[in-house]
């Protein structure tokens, strides 16, 4: 049996990037039951994706007599394109089907044991001296995300790095550069020591990055989805964002890690804004990854009460309570 809902979580504050802020993350959650065992999934409808929780819930709920039917999760990749409506279902299945065998979900999908790890914790866009304020009281986390994509960037940039110099800092433009900046804030991404810098153009202008010297590392987001999308963006980026939202579950994810790996890219693990049952899968992802940014239930006023736990700069596997 299937079922799903949407649930909505107040974000602490607001988060804010170059499209736009938000004061609740809206996710849509599934659920399968055999009448004994039960799994969940959590996914976040994009609007940049032209997804809608209202979409996604009505995908899922036309899947009730298939999945009563025994769809599983080979067919569902079929069933449904990539994108937030699968991830949730397809999350779903693993932790029932986990649940059914009595092993954990990385024993079920014969994947490395997840360890605690760092995880980055975002900054959210405003201006130099906000955004300086809120690194001053993150610094004492290892390793920060700065959104970046206004006229001040440089000058924003420069602040965070004062206020936390000894943070590892990457930096998330979502695709909030144009072209006749680009050379400019990349060099002061390197001046202030960022290590990674997340999709500075708009998808489709990749080709842009290919052309120039990049001084510092550059990784998809918005331009990468799934194992289709790695290809094209050889010799342009360096690094590729995998988020079970974009690639349509942990199903596909996992997949996409290791031909990305392959390729040569380095892995970056990252989510939407969602609580800890949308972060949990994606911990699969952690062992194979250069940076993890699984931080969402950070970002909330409240998380689900079996999250996640986060200790300092680091995240922890989950418990069987909550997923897999």
């Amino acid at each position: 049996m299937l079922a799903a809902r949407i649930e909505r979580f107040p974000i602490a504050g607001s988060f804010t990037i170059s499209r736009g802020a938000k004061t609740e993350a809206v996710v849509v959650v599934a659920e399968v039951s055999d009448g004994t065992h039960r799994g969940r999934g959590e996914c976040v409808p994009y609007p940049r994706y032209n997804e809608t929780p209202e979409a996604a819930l009505k995908a899922l709920r036309e899947l009730g007599d298939a999945v009563a039917g025994g769809l599983d999760r080979q067919a569902l990749q079929a069933a449904l394109p990539a994108g937030a409506a699968r991830n949730a279902l397809d999350c779903a299945l693993i932790d029932l089907e986990a649940r059914r065998a009595g092993v954990r979900a990385w024993d079920l999908l014969g994947r490395p044991t997840p360890t605690p790890c760092i995880t980055a914790y975002t900054i959210s866009l405003g201006s130099p001296a906000a955004m300086a304020e809120a690194s001053a009281k993150a610094a004492h986390r290892p390793l920060l995300k700065i959104k970046l994509g206004s006229d001040s960037d440089g000058e924003c940039i420069a602040a965070v790095r004062k206020a936390a110099p000894n943070c590892e800092l990457i930096v998330d433009a979502n695709e909030g550069w144009t072209p006749s900046g680009l050379e400019r804030n990349l060099a002061a991404c390197a001046e202030a020591g960022v290590t990674l810098v997340e999709q500075p153009l708009p998808a489709g202008w990749d080709d842009m990055l290919g052309r120039i010297r990049r001084p510092v590392k550059v990784c998809a987001d918005e331009s990468v989805h799934d194992r289709r999308s790695l290809e094209g963006l050889r010799g342009r980026y360096d690094a590729v964002n995998i988020k079970l939202d974009k690639t349509g579950g942990l199903t596909e994810a996992l997949a996409m890690a290791d031909a990305a790996k392959a390729l040569g890219f380095d892995i970056m693990v990252g989510s939407m804004v969602a609580s800890s049952l949308a972060m949990a899968p994606a911990m699969l992802l952690a062992p194979m990854a250069r940076v993890v940014d699984l931080d969402g239930p950070l970002l909330l006023a409240r998380d689900r009460d079996d999250g996640l736990r986060y200790d300092g700069g680091l995240v922890h596997p989950p418990e069987p309570s909550l997923w897999g």
